[in-house]
């Protein structure tokens, strides 16, 4: 039984905390506040996790340490590089395996499916922060202070959180009109959840995969059309009503609402193909992405299922 340190409580840190308390690991979780999944493997330890000397006692012994933060969308210029050099410290100075959950940002626009290899030209503000990160960790790597990797998945589908999935899906089964700046019939992956924190914890645990990037295995492609429609038909429910927002209507949204004014920056992902290739995980690892269907039907139980009581 292995420590494992994870840093983050979000989607993501939930998942990898549940699937190696399953297995039976130690887990650790580091958040401001001390939350994390309520299970007798999980010890959540309320911390600082850009406090690098906190976050390397926190580490001491650790077989790896996971990067599953995620700054307030706003502020990732301000917040994302103190706690990125508090977690690649930290790995350098426990010796734990540093396992970064990244994203799609780095590449930038793109016109055709994007690979490990493809460029990393993002001109865009949260594109070069982490473009950054991942740089500051390979140099780390190939000098010889830290084993580093990073696994990156398209937008996000599962419950929870504020993915895109999860602002349509609710509506599509409450018969309510979406209105949102998508062109609704692109091509456009999908990464469940549950297969990142697989696909992390491989990574952070093989050392095949240390050293570069791998892409979270996801179903093929399929515009939000398709997925609302899909979800419509498994849920039993009436045909999606879905309108496309022009794109001067986000603009002057974010005038008063700085989430909203970020989307500016990653509204191309949503104007066309925005496509992943992620058969390198797949070849290497054996990993297989879980089918869509099978992730529509959680996501309509989960949505349909009556609150939790209040305690």
């Amino acid at each position: 039984m292995a420590l494992h340190v994870i840093v983050g409580a979000g989607p993501v840190g939930t998942a990898t905390a549940n699937l190696l308390a399953e297995r039976g690991e130690q887990v650790r979780v580091v958040t401001r506040r001390g939350t994390g999944p309520e299970h007798p493997a999980v010890e959540r330890v309320a911390a600082d996790a850009a406090d690098a000397n906190r976050l390397t006692e926190l580490t001491k012994g650790a077989a790896a340490l996971y990067n599953c933060a995620n700054p307030a969308y706003h502020r990732w210029a301000t917040d994302w590089p103190p706690l990125a050099a508090a977690l690649l410290t930290a790995a350098e100075r426990s010796g734990a395996v540093l396992a970064t959950v990244g994203n799609l940002y780095g590449y930038g626009p793109v016109d055709a499916p994007m690979t490990e290899a493809t460029p990393l030209a993002a001109t865009g503000v949260k594109g070069r922060v982490r473009n950054r990160m991942w740089a500051d960790a390979l140099d780390a790597h190939r000098a010889g202070r830290a084993r580093v990797t990073e696994v990156r998945g398209s937008d996000y589908i599962g419950l929870g959180g504020n993915s895109l999935p999860m602002m349509v899906l609710p509506k599509v089964l409450a018969g309510q009109r979406v209105f949102l700046p998508v062109d609704w019939d692109a091509p456009h992956t999908w990464t469940y959840v549950p297969d990142v924190a697989r696909t992390l914890v491989t990574a952070a645990t093989d050392p095949r995969a240390w050293g570069r990037a791998w892409h979270v295995p996801s179903a093929p492609p399929v515009p939000m059309r398709g997925l609302a429609e899909l979800t419509a038909e498994r849920a039993g429910v009436a045909a999606p009503r879905l309108a496309r927002m022009p794109y001067p209507v986000l603009w002057l949204g974010g005038l008063a609402d700085p989430f909203v004014r970020e989307m500016r920056e990653t509204a191309h992902q949503f104007a066309a193909p925005f496509v992943m290739d992620s058969s390198a995980a797949t070849t290497t690892f054996g990993i297989e992405a879980t089918p869509l269907d099978r992730v529509v039907d959680e996501m309509v139980s989960g949505l349909r299922a009556p609150a939790p009581a209040a305690r």
